[in-house]
């Protein structure tokens, strides 16, 4: 690698951290009742993407002889 190059990659890798930093400042741990809220949603939604795949497994099913 030339000089440049690993110049370049330290400030991209420079920036990159910076931004993280600034994210981990600003992002917060979620209280318990919303932890619980995101808990139901996202099992909701798994329960529902589950539901839809067995039923097209059952029709596959019925309609292949």
């Amino acid at each position: 690698m030339e000089p440049d190059e690993n110049q370049t990659l330290f400030t991209k890798f420079k920036s990159f951290l910076t931004q993280c930093k600034r994210v981990f400042r600003i992002t917060k741990k979620p209280s318990m009742e919303e932890f619980k809220v995101i808990v139901k949603i996202s099992g909701l939604g798994i329960a529902i993407i589950g539901i839809v795949g067995f039923l097209i497994h059952m029709l596959w099913i019925l309609i292949k002889p």
